[in-house]
């Protein structure tokens, strides 16, 4: 039956493979069990209960994947989104986290129904391509920065705003290590070098803290309790309900906060899921990807998913490529996947213990360096272009915001695309954008 169902001939997929495959998409997504729960709670949400929302939203919606899409492809909180979650739309704009939930949940409604009423492609084409390119390096580069000032890399200064921080402190020591390991582990192309540069990172603070260096600093691992838990804390769930009264009590912010999130989990999911689908070698006559569109359907799912159980928008991972680089073909990786994330939540203790801030400083700075590299396919030649790639990163780290980098990003391509007699060519969506943001910036709604 599961042959049948998941087309194991007609992929050339056997069993073994699969299950493999699926083990390693995991482990090389785990690291967002430690990484989102320390986020979203500068924003105000309990760390322990981000896990179990971000264990079974990330295991449900990799279920659907594999079963909806076959897709071997495994979705979580996305990194970026998370970010833009909890330092834009709750820290920034002052929204509450029900509030940004219930945001999450509207968009990923809206999503849902562009997936299925065909608009993709037009959404698409109104978007310059750089553009797009130039938003995903630049929440890269913001992941990074987080991760420095997490761990105290970076710090606050009176005098210059930021500067160095002290790196004899052993929060900040360990988290070059992390670094440095994490690094080593990607150039050396080992599989999950994020997840396991974390684990031996956070072995090395144990030893730190063993040793009597570092003791008693909350950025520096410890050894829990217990290992193993059945306490299990959903007190999130359903938390997005509690926050449509507010969210449409201000109709401008409800705009922005919707916007911002639909722009960045639609481009995030497009990029993603086309790379992953011609990387499994789903592509037609055309060089289209077959059955993208479930794929996106599932997509959809997921951040509706993730919003309902209590965490930000949930998608596609590029880290599922570890998965299929090990020839996962079918969604029964995906499944598998899935299945790993839901049992994770028994060693909820063990993983908030372990990866504290200094830890996942490691996973921030490298993921932001590989959303960065994407920088290469930029038209640095065009002016235009390159003025408006260049206004969204230096934008978006300078305000510590992704929506007003993004905001910056279309008015610098706004206005060099009039000033080269462009007015025709922008379409009317541009102008309604151009407005937009023009507001959003200037009247800060």
């Amino acid at each position: 039956m599961l042959d049948d169902f998941f087309k194991f001939k007609e992929n050339g997929a056997d069993y073994r493979t699969e299950i493999i495959a699926g083990i390693t998409t995991f482990l090389a997504m785990a690291y967002i069990l430690g990484v989102n729960p320390s986020m979203l709670a500068e924003g105000g949400m309990p760390a322990n209960a981000v896990f179990f929302s971000t264990a079974i939203a990330s295991g449900l919606a990799c279920i659907v994947m594999g079963l909806v899409a076959k897709f071997p492809v495994g979705l979580a909180p996305g990194m970026g989104l998370n970010a833009l979650f909890t330092y834009t739309i709750i820290l920034e704009m002052g929204n509450s986290w029900e509030t940004a939930l219930a945001a999450v949940f509207i968009s990923s409604i809206i999503f849902f129904i562009i997936t299925i009423s065909g608009l993709r492609e037009a959404i698409l084409n109104l978007i310059p391509a750089d553009l797009k390119i130039g938003i995903g390096a630049g929440i890269g580069f913001f992941l990074a920065f987080l991760g420095f000032k997490g761990a105290g890399i970076i710090v606050n200064d009176p005098s210059t705003y930021v500067t160095m921080g002290n790196l004899l402190a052993p929060s900040v020591i360990l988290a070059l290590i992390g670094i440095l390991i994490t690094l080593v582990f990607y150039i050396r192309k080992v599989p999950a070098a994020v997840f396991f540069g974390m684990i031996i990172t956070a072995a090395i603070g144990i030893v730190f803290s063993f040793l009597g260096f570092g003791t008693g600093n909350p950025l520096m691992p410890s050894i829990p309790a217990q290992f193993i838990s059945v306490n299990f804390d959903f007190s999130l769930f359903g938390g997005f309900l509690r926050g449509f009264a507010q969210l449409f009590s201000n109709i401008p912010n409800l705009f922005m906060m919707v916007f911002s999130l639909l722009f960045v989990t639609f481009f995030d999911a497009t990029g993603t899921l086309m790379s992953l689908g011609k990387q499994c070698g789903f592509i037609d006559e055309k060089g289209q990807s077959m059955g993208i569109e479930k794929a996106f359907l599932s997509d959809a799912i997921g951040g509706i998913i993730g919003s309902v159980c209590g965490t930000s928008t949930v998608t596609a991972f590029v880290e599922s490529a570890t998965g299929v680089g090990m020839g996962a073909k079918t969604g029964l990786s995906a499944v598998v996947t899935g299945i790993l994330f839901l049992l994770s939540i028994f060693v909820a203790p063990l993983i908030l213990a372990l990866f504290t801030p200094s830890v996942t400083a490691a996973a921030l700075v490298i993921v932001g360096f590989l959303m960065m590299a994407q920088l290469g396919s930029v038209d640095w030649a065009n002016s235009v272009i390159s003025a408006s790639v260049f206004m969204t990163i230096i934008m978006m780290i300078l305000s510590y915001s992704i929506s007003i980098g993004i905001a910056w990003g279309f008015i610098a391509y706004f206005v060099g695309s009039i000033a080269e007699g462009k007015f025709k060519e922008m379409g009317w969506g541009m102008y309604a954008l151009m407005i937009v943001f023009l507001v959003y910036l200037f009247f800060g709604l």
